[in-house]
């Protein structure tokens, strides 16, 4: 059973393009993650959020996941973090085309 862990978390940018650009190497770095799957990134420039819909193998490595993204956005002095780790219901993700098995 694969995991959602849902973060978002006030920010001021960079947003859009400039976001991606500044981004890419910690987006890459995730992908070493262990246990992780896949990540949508999202942003809101008119609400100043931005955060993330990721995918994990298992509960714990979506934990120990938030655990270290939350010590590093602390670090850029970003201390409140909205977080979720929910199970999928892998059954009904199919039927409405969710890229998880």
């Amino acid at each position: 059973m694969a995991f959602v862990l849902q973060v978002d978390f006030k920010m001021n940018g960079p947003f859009g393009d400039e976001m991606a650009t500044e981004f890419s190497g910690l987006a890459h770095s995730i992908n070493e993650e262990e246990g992780f799957i896949w990540k949508i990134w999202t942003e809101s420039p008119e609400t100043n959020v931005a955060g993330g819909i990721y995918i994990f193998e298992t509960k714990e490595t979506a934990e120990n996941y938030l655990d270290m993204h939350s010590k590093r956005l602390a670090g850029f002095g970003i201390t409140e973090v909205n977080a979720n780790i929910l199970s999928i219901n892998s059954k009904l993700t199919e039927i409405t085309n969710g890229p998880v098995k």
